[in-house]
């Protein structure tokens, strides 16, 4: 549906996240991938979204003066927000278990932001899902980690893993984002483009 509104356009999506690429792939939009390696670093005093919208344009300054006229750029970060803290990737097994316990048995955001750039302009957008989990054991925790291996993941969980479908008691707002990328505002954005 899109693709015909965008054929002078090329899109790029600057993601490894196959959960992202599949989501491209879902909404039928042609794009290719580019990759830039950066240190996902911001600073202190961010919070909430600020933080996840800081981290999508700094993916995208990576490519500063490396886009042509005719090319839309798409980067993304997500995190997650838990009692004023932000709970990015576990480091390893002992990070993921401590993330996991403090998630148990309460509700937290999950927030991504995208930010489309061109050599003209860069819009940045985010969204809000939030997210209540049953109370885990400690035993659940270390099965969902020793078997899922959740380290790639924000608050090292995967909703659609083992954990989301025996752990997470309800969300209020979007599936997609809580996976990685609020579709609908991407694709509300490609339409509107």
């Amino acid at each position: 549906m899109l693709n015909p509104k965008l054929e002078d356009y090329r899109i790029i999506l600057a993601s490894g996240s196959p959960r992202r690429q599949q989501f491209f792939n879902d909404l039928e939009l042609d794009f290719e991938l580019r990759f830039r390696e950066i240190d996902e670093v911001y600073p202190d005093h961010l919070k909430a979204a600020e933080i996840t919208d800081y981290l999508a344009e700094l993916k995208g300054k990576a490519f500063e003066g490396a886009l042509a006229a005719n090319e839309i750029l798409v980067t993304s970060d997500t995190n997650v927000w838990h009692k004023n803290e932000a709970l990015g990737k576990p480091k390893d097994a002992d990070g993921a278990f401590e993330m996991l316990r403090k998630l148990s048995g309460t509700t937290h955001q999950v927030i991504t932001s995208v930010s489309f750039k061109t050599v003209e302009k860069i819009t940045t957008l985010h969204d809000v899902t939030e997210v209540t989990f049953a109370e885990l054991s400690d035993e659940m925790i270390a099965f969902y980690i020793e078997h899922n291996k959740p380290f790639d993941k924000a608050g090292a969980y995967g909703i659609q893993d083992w954990i989301g479908l025996v752990g997470v008691q309800s969300i209020t707002g979007s599936y997609p984002n809580v996976m990685g990328l609020p579709t609908h505002l991407v694709f509300d954005f490609f339409k509107n483009f």
